[in-house]
């Protein structure tokens, strides 16, 4: 089969290696791909994720067999309905169902209505009554842009000052664009963070390994929110026990009100939870395959992923099997310093030769007069896999010290926290 993967990042990445593991996959093609995807597919610079009149055209010039649609913007653009409108099999929700990430707004409400754990919220439009509610609101609170803000529209404002502040740059400043016109502000919910990504057909749902990422910038969780700097799986706080909870109180419950919403879900639906002293409750949901949890998500999967995604465009997920290792994995993102503000680009990188359970997945980086470069703030992520976490992060970092450009940085702390839970 001749596959098409719309996006460029390190999940792209991720996915088209586990991808070309198919005996069924004849050749993959990139849109836009980077200069690391190139070693794995045809990429197509040219073509940006967004473009999606571009991206049918292409498809139907290279007689695309099947689709995966991996990032936000072009699911909630409708990337999906107008490749299956010519006839091209997608992995990857429709627009109807992508507003689910699209907009924190619809999911709260949504949440709301079908009585799915969640923070306590409340959603503005007027800035003025965002900025009385503040007030009085409890304190710390988390202020949401309502649409797409590449993973960092989310404030946690430890002060009021702080929650004027986030209020006022998403709806008078407009930091955030359209996405901050309207806004949420919910309940500040404590506990160990959970990422479980699901295949789903719409009927049927088959979590993934629980993932642990790390969103702060910095060591000891300080910093401004990235969109990741590194991950784990599995998380040791996702007990079994917890893994059914979910499925009978979040999961299934989830799928159920998008069907009678009119928007089934086919994909890959993210779920961010926080397992509170209340239970567990939804953070956010997204549309499809998170970054960086895919890095560790997916070399651990053992059954064939183009079957997968296959299965859930046709329905059949529940006859399909989705199989993981018993071992752990670990990723470590290594960034351009400065990132997610301010950074330089350009720097040449220098890869090692790679083993049997170590992967790097490339993500900020372009093809220069034939060098690698840097060409954004996260360069790459060095995964690794092994029987355990302890092994697996020493591996994930020995692979990260291997790795050589300018200004490169990393924090050192990924999976502190899940190595002391495991020591109970």
């Amino acid at each position: 089969m001749k596959i098409l993967v719309v996006g460029g990042g390190g999940r792209e990445h991720a996915i088209i290696r586990s991808l070309k593991k198919s005996p069924d996959c004849e050749k993959i093609f990139a849109c836009p791909g980077n200069g690391g995807i190139a070693a794995d597919a045809e990429c197509h610079p040219e073509i940006g994720a967004k473009d999606i009149p571009a991206i049918v055209d292409f498809a139907i010039a290279n007689k695309i067999d099947f689709a995966v649609v991996a990032p936000d913007d072009p699911l909630v653009l409708g990337c999906v309905d107008a490749l299956n409108e010519k006839g091209i099999p997608c992995f990857g929700p429709k627009a109807n169902a992508a507003i689910i990430e699209g907009s924190k707004a619809f999911s709260k409400a949504l949440m709301a209505k079908y009585n799915i754990p969640t923070a306590a919220f409340r959603t503005f439009t007027d800035k003025d009554e965002a900025l009385s509610y503040v007030e009085s609101c409890p304190i710390p609170t988390v202020v949401k842009a309502d649409g797409l803000a590449l993973g960092k529209g989310v404030l946690i404002c430890e002060t009021r000052e702080d929650a004027r502040a986030a209020v006022r740059s998403m709806m008078e400043e407009g930091i955030f664009g359209k996405s901050g016109t309207t806004v949420v502000i919910e309940e500040f919910l404590t506990g160990p963070e959970v990422s479980v990504l699901a295949f789903t057909d719409g009927k049927c749902v088959k979590p993934m390994v629980s993932s642990m990422d790390h969103k702060r910038a910095h060591d000891n969780d300080e910093g401004l929110n990235t969109g990741g700097m590194g991950t784990i799986a599995p998380n040791p706080y996702y007990t079994a026990d917890m893994a059914e909870r979910c499925m009978r109180e979040i999961f299934i419950p989830t799928i159920e009100a998008m069907n009678a919403e009119g928007r089934t879900f086919k994909g890959c639906l993210y779920f961010g939870l926080m397992l509170t002293p209340n239970g567990p409750k939804v953070i956010e949901y997204n549309c499809r395959f998170g970054d960086p949890e895919t890095q560790v998500v997916l070399p651990l999967l053992e059954s064939d992923l183009l079957q997968i995604m296959r299965a859930c465009e046709a329905g059949t997920l529940a006859e399909t099997e989705v199989k993981f290792s018993s071992g752990a994995a670990a990723c470590v993102i290594l960034a351009s310093r400065g990132y997610p503000e301010h950074y330089e680009k350009g720097f040449v990188i220098t890869l090692p030769e790679t083993g049997e359970k170590e992967d790097i997945f490339v993500a900020g980086a372009a093809e220069k007069d034939g060098v690698l470069v840097t060409s954004g703030g996260r360069v790459l992520g060095a995964t690794a896999v092994a029987e355990d976490l302890p092994a697996a992060l020493a591996a994930a970092y020995a692979l990260t010290d291997r790795i050589h450009f300018d200004n490169a940085y990393c924090r050192r702390d990924i999976g502190r926290r899940a190595l002391q839970a495991l020591k109970g």
